[in-house]
């Protein structure tokens, strides 16, 4: 068992298993079949993307450096969450990009029913260390523990 200090993003306390990607998320390509096509485990589409391709991203704690892509990032995150197809929290090893940060704090402040904890700079050594299918816990001082 190990513990990481993020920063937290958005709030909230969560348990879920991890869904590692070592590469950019890119957020339109990867929930394009869940927003578009009705896929409500949220299967990742972004064929560029090997550690994701093919994965359910639904209710996993999804670890990652950054997001990566179009102008549409933030309300691709926003709509997942709306639609309730969003993984139960985002982990970024570096800072949040600008994108990802304004779908999950819109998600965060304008719908009632929904939470995606959010924490960010965690770091390289965590990105290395967790792996698929870990168990992921965010305490609510933003102290990620991953077992």
């Amino acid at each position: 068992m190990r513990e990481f200090k993020g920063r937290i993003v958005t709030p909230g306390t969560v348990t879920a298993k991890a869904l590692v990607s070592h590469g950019g998320l890119n957020t339109l390509a990867s929930f394009q079949k869940a927003l578009q096509f009705g896929d409500k485990k949220a299967t990742c589409g972004d064929q560029n993307n090997p550690d994701l391709y093919g994965k359910q991203m639904l209710g996993t704690a999804l670890c990652l450096p950054q997001t990566i892509g179009s102008t549409t990032g933030g309300m691709v995150l926003y709509c997942a969450c709306a639609m309730k197809r969003q993984p139960a929290c985002m982990l970024f090893s570096n800072h949040i990009d600008s994108l990802a940060a304004a779908g999950a704090i819109l998600a965060d402040v304008w719908l009632d029913d929904v939470t995606m904890p959010v924490v960010d700079s965690l770091g390289e050594e965590f990105l290395n260390y967790v792996k698929d299918s870990m168990t992921i816990t965010i305490k609510e001082d933003g102290t990620v523990v991953v077992e």
